[in-house]
């Protein structure tokens, strides 16, 4: 089980994913459920598996148009395929393209994308495991396995499907009696949370939640001269290829051409041939459309007369091969009558061609907090640096002889998180990109810097993202000389939170990491003070306010520190609470009788006064409160350097809408210099390492 606690689980998920855990090898279980235990438990009991995960309920097939006692979800019932026909399979004949027939759901991208993975019979059954079936050790239980920001995820079904009149509602098989497209299309809504977050998207998704590949995208009418080439060398290694033509207004959705295209709908690519038509070599396509029909009716499609002056032999050859919903078409009319071609290389290898040896790849996974980590891109200069950061070393060139250029090739691909989820709360993708910037010669070979504001003011970005945009995944193909970039990931606006997954393939050798700043903290020559040290007029102060027991309570703390704070009219505050002073008197108190000593006193009234300073030096607006990323720079003002995690946590515990008042402000400070001398009294030979006991443990976090 993951612990509750954020910090916590994501401490545990680096360790397991460090272990190998999310590998094809070792895929992680989705809601924690295990398919051969849970398997085994219904053999044993005699009971149909029924998913309390992800139940037979109005709410597991959408929120909108598919909400609960919407039109399109009345009558509709939850049916096993053992009920519905009284010989069901899971897979007749092998898993072909006609398996795949859309249903009432707008997830045609996903279907061409299931299209394509038939295509490639080992990548299949990476996805659909081996061994299921409706007659041996039947349980109604399944499970399948997709690739999910940079982990193979294994999610478990029961085979309840959603049917209506009789009909399965979504995905079916034109072979009545035949599920795997179903289930495996029910287990892909499970991970995305409902079956209407499926509606709409980039076959590129589904191809890279297929293969764990990477995904390319070619405007077709400004296509690459040798596009035919990259079609045959990508079918040839199996790559899934996914197209479609753009729409121009909402009223082209699915709109059919008069040749029988249909408008924002996802076909896939799957073949590519040279056939001698009247002693020329014509270059031909071949598309497939998920409904299973609806097909071209221009040049070379199924009846057309440019067949009758082929080759019978050729012609019945790639007619054979020809599925329902299928068809041929001209290379040349393939790049008039489509938009965008989408191709899915299923290992980084792939990538280049010519390339010799396997490219490097490098995964990351980073965080957009508002406040802390969420920058927005370069148009806003004040909070574009906090944005998590990225180093690159580009080491040795291409090996391209007719090349006169010195470059390396690599490939950047930035892919947002579970956004499709979230759907149901009203969100939906983020516009995202990246930056590369070359790293100058004063931080070459650095490691523990994060750049700041001044160093993006004057220095222009060498590389980005093509555009920002709203899709899961944003990629681009670069070249440059070998050297030093920093890589800048962001949403387009600032102060929107996702999580991401930076991915960097490099066909030579390179080195990736990423720039965060070294967590460290500097107290400057703090002077040692002892009793003798304070003078007259704070000790009468300090008398007076104390009282008889000459020690200083925490109600006693709050209403001297408000007395003095009412008479700042700058600072804007609503106070020092009871808690932040609870907090400051816990910390400060060195002999555990939870009140201050004229001694502790004196040095946390020395702080206060230091920390003033910077508080108003670090207030560039002068508004009498800090932004969350002035609180950034005050912090490192104040001697301390934290890491993009730790100034999450910062802002999550001290900030309110992104603003940090002066009581959060001096709390937040005299909780982390404790803490970092608390680890320092602790670790005696300075090797950055600690042990405790549960005591140790309970008493330094329980204390603050």
């Amino acid at each position: 089980m993951y612990p509750a606690g954020g910090i916590s689980a994501a401490i545990y998920n680096d360790r397991l994913r460090s272990e190998g855990m999310g590998s094809k090898d070792h895929a992680v279980l989705f809601a924690n459920q295990d398919f051969e235990s849970l398997k085994r438990d219904c053999l044993e009991s005699g009971c149909l598996f029924e998913d309390p995960c992800f139940p037979a309920e109005p709410p597991s097939l959408g929120f909108k148009e598919l909400a609960p006692h919407s039109s399109k979800t009345r009558g509709v019932e939850w049916i096993r395929p053992t009920e519905l026909t009284s010989e069901p399979q899971f897979i007749v004949g092998g898993a072909t393209r006609t398996d795949i027939c859309q249903g009432a759901l707008g997830d045609c991208w996903l279907l061409a994308a299931i299209a394509s993975l038939t295509l490639n019979e080992r990548l299949l059954h990476r996805v659909v495991p081996h061994g299921q079936s409706f007659q041996e050790d039947y349980a109604g239980i399944f499970h399948f396995q997709f690739w999910q920001f940079g982990e193979w995820v294994d999610v478990v079904i029961d085979d309840r499907l959603p049917v209506k009149d009789g009909e399965l509602m979504f995905v079916h098989s034109a072979e009545g009696n035949e599920f795997w497209s179903a289930l495996m299309e029910k287990a892909y809504a499970k991970l995305n949370g409902s079956y209407e977050a499926l509606s709409g998207g980039s076959t590129t998704e589904g191809f890279e939640d297929f293969t764990g590949g990477v995904s390319e995208m070619y405007e077709l009418r400004k296509a690459p001269r040798d596009l035919h080439r990259i079609i045959s060398k990508a079918l040839e290694r199996g790559s899934l290829l996914g197209c479609s033509i753009d729409i121009t207004s909402a009223f082209d959705m699915e709109a059919v051409t008069f040749k029988k295209l249909v408008k924002g709908h996802a076909y896939s690519v799957t073949g590519l041939k040279e056939v001698d038509y009247r002693g020329n070599m014509v270059r031909l396509i071949r598309i497939r459309n998920p409904w299973g029909q609806v097909e071209w009716t221009g040049a070379w499609s199924d009846n057309s007369h440019e067949w009758n002056d082929v080759d019978p032999s050729d012609r019945e050859d790639l007619h054979l091969k020809m599925e329902d919903g299928e068809f041929w078409m001209s290379f040349s009319d393939f790049l008039r009558q489509f938009s965008r071609l989408e191709i899915c290389n299923l290992t980084p290898d792939a990538l280049s061609e010519d390339a010799l040896s396997h490219w490097n790849t490098m995964k990351f996974y980073g965080t957009w907090r508002r406040g802390s980590t969420a920058g927005g891109c370069r148009n806003h200069p004040n909070t574009f640096w906090i944005n998590p950061q990225y180093k690159i070393t580009l080491l040795e060139e291409d090996d391209d002889p007719e090349d006169d250029e010195v470059a390396c090739s690599f490939l950047v691909a930035l892919m947002q998180k579970d956004r499709r989820r979230y759907r149901r709360h009203g969100q939906d993708m983020h516009t995202i990109g990246f930056a590369l910037y070359e790293i100058p010669e004063e931080y070459r070979g650095c490691h523990n810097v994060h750049l700041k504001k001044n160093f993006f003011l004057s220095h222009s970005s060498c590389a980005r993202s093509e555009t920002f945009i709203n899709l899961r995944e944003v990629s681009a193909r670069l070249r440059l000389p070998p050297g030093e970039y920093l890589v800048v990931p962001s949403t387009f606006e600032p102060s929107k939170e996702a999580d991401f997954v930076l991915r960097v393939f490099t066909e030579k050798q390179s080195e990736t990491e990423e720039l965060d700043d070294e967590i460290s903290a500097d107290f400057g020559d703090e002077d040692e003070i002892t009793e003798d040290d304070i003078d007259d007029s704070f000790r009468s102060m300090f008398a007076q306010l104390a009282g008889e027991d000459m020690e200083i309570s925490i109600r006693e703390l709050k209403t001297i520190l408000n007395r003095v704070i009412s008479r700042h009219k700058d600072l804007k505050t609503d106070g020092f609470s009871s808690e932040s002073c609870r907090t400051m008197v816990n910390l400060m108190d060195k002999d555990g009788s939870a009140r201050l000593g004229l001694l502790e006193f004196q040095i946390l009234w020395n702080k206060i006064r230091k920390w003033l300073g910077i508080f108003r030096e670090f207030d560039l607006d002068k508004s009498g409160a800090m932004s969350s990323y002035e609180m950034r720079l005050a912090v490192e003002g104040a001697g301390f350097k934290l890491n993009n995690q730790l100034n999450q946590i910062l802002v999550a515990r001290y900030a309110d809408n992104e603003m940090v008042d002066f009581d959060n402000f001096i709390c937040c400070l005299v909780k982390l210099e404790a803490m970092f001398k608390y680890f320092q009294e602790l670790d005696k030979d300075g090797s950055g390492v600690v042990e405790m006991n549960l005591t140790e443990w309970l008493y330094l976090t329980m204390c603050g």
